[in-house]
């Protein structure tokens, strides 16, 4: 019997995952996957760009690259006292080693404007139609190991648990269901430290900019003020297209949708 390759797959979110809108509008969750054996290639490859960032502009190398902090210029970012194009560059030079990378992206947005029930579980739901993309990938050829960051590993264990027994999804002919359960996820879903990991803070950085480009391109609304300081629309479109022509990004995960995005409620 031919061993099954192992995927391994990390999460992170941006914005907060209540009902109310006055934190944030949106909750995206975003998925990054690789096989195990691209693991270590793709490790390096941070490590040597974290090298480079030191080297260049002073940017320790085990420093947490958190990208709203980093855009707001809030600490521990202030004390480098890098320029705006210095700190445009360090963008760049993130996008261009993610797209580099041997992985797959899937983006799951929540648009809360959007939302009916009351009682809509929105990190749950978010979790359920990532997870579904990832098995759909999968299509039984792999399995794969979720990692995700603190802080909300109770109910995202609970739901990975649900939809292994109990996955309804909709036929695309009608509108009956039929059970399909999660058949490739192995183990509960484990937690790390963003800080201890590279590939949940690509999460993060995908994640965030996903955030910006349906804020302000798809939304059109503004840039917040101090993000707006520092990077504009089309900044935010040439990172998206270099995820994309990169194939960083799973265009399957929504085939109506030019970057693979899904959103939800429909």
């Amino acid at each position: 019997m031919k061993n099954m390759e192992t995927n391994l797959v990390y999460f992170d979110e941006t914005g907060d995952d209540g009902l109310i809108k006055t934190s944030s509008e949106t909750f995206i969750l975003t998925s990054i996957y690789m096989r195990s054996e691209n693991w270590q290639k793709n490790y390096n490859q941070m490590k040597f760009l974290r090298k480079e960032l030191k080297d260049k502009y002073g940017f320790h190398v085990k420093a947490e690259m958190h990208t709203k902090h980093f855009l707001t210029d809030k600490d521990p970012y202030r004390k480098y006292e890098w320029s705006n194009e210095e700190k445009i560059e360090i963008l760049k030079a993130f996008t261009l080693a993610i797209a580099d990378l041997d992985l797959n992206c899937i983006n799951v947005i929540i648009d809360k404007n959007k939302i009916k029930k009351q009682d809509y579980a929105i990190l749950e739901n978010a979790l359920k139609y990532n997870i579904q993309r990832i098995d759909n990938d999968s299509n039984g050829s792999w399995n794969y190991m979720i990692i995700t960051d603190k802080g909300r590993i109770a109910p995202m264990r609970k739901t990975a648990r649900a939809i292994r027994a109990y996955n309804p999804i909709q036929s695309k002919y009608s509108h009956t269901f039929k059970n399909q359960p999660i058949s490739g996820l192995i183990e509960d879903i484990l937690e790390k430290d963003s800080k201890e990991s590279y590939f949940i803070q690509i999460c993060d950085f995908i994640s965030y900019f996903i955030h910006l480009y349906y804020k302000c391109c798809v939304k059109k609304n503004d840039l917040p003020n101090r993000v707006g300081k520092l990077i504009d629309k089309k900044f935010i479109g040439s990172v998206m297209a270099t995820l994309k022509k990169s194939n960083t990004l799973n265009l399957n995960a929504n085939k109506s949708n030019g970057y693979g995005l899904v959103i939800y409620p429909k």
